[in-house]
C-alpha cells in the first residue's frame, strides 16, 4: 500500500472514532436536555395550588379540547382588514 493510501486510512480511522465520540456526547446533551426539561414540568406543576384530581381532569380536557393546536385557552380571533375591492371598483366608474 502506497504512503498516502496508508494516511487516508489512518485519516478515515481517525474521522470514525470522532464520529463516535459525537454520536456519544450527543446522546448525552439529549438526556440532559430531557432530563431539564422534565423538571421544569414538575417544578411548574408542584408551583400550581391544584389537587391530583384536578391536574389530571385538567390535562385531559386539554388534551381533547385543543391537542392539535397545542393551546390550552381559548382561541383569539384575529381582526380582519375591511374590503377595499368594492370601494375601488365603485371609484373606476
Amino acid at each position: 500500500m502506497s504512503a498516502k493510501t496508508e494516511r487516508i486510512l489512518k485519516e478515515i480511522d481517525k474521522t470514525k472514532g470522532k464520529i463516535s465520540e459525537f454520536q456519544t456526547r450527543l446522546r448525552d446533551l439529549e438526556r440532559q436536555k430531557t432530563e431539564l426539561e422534565n423538571m421544569e414540568i414538575v417544578d411548574a406543576v408542584r408551583g400550581m395550588d391544584i389537587s391530583l384530581a384536578d391536574l389530571a381532569a385538567l390535562l385531559k380536557a386539554a388534551k381533547s379540547g385543543g391537542a392539535t393546536s397545542g393551546q390550552v385557552g381559548p382561541k383569539l380571533v384575529q381582526p380582519t382588514e375591511p374590503d377595499t375591492e368594492t370601494e375601488d371598483s365603485d371609484n373606476e366608474d
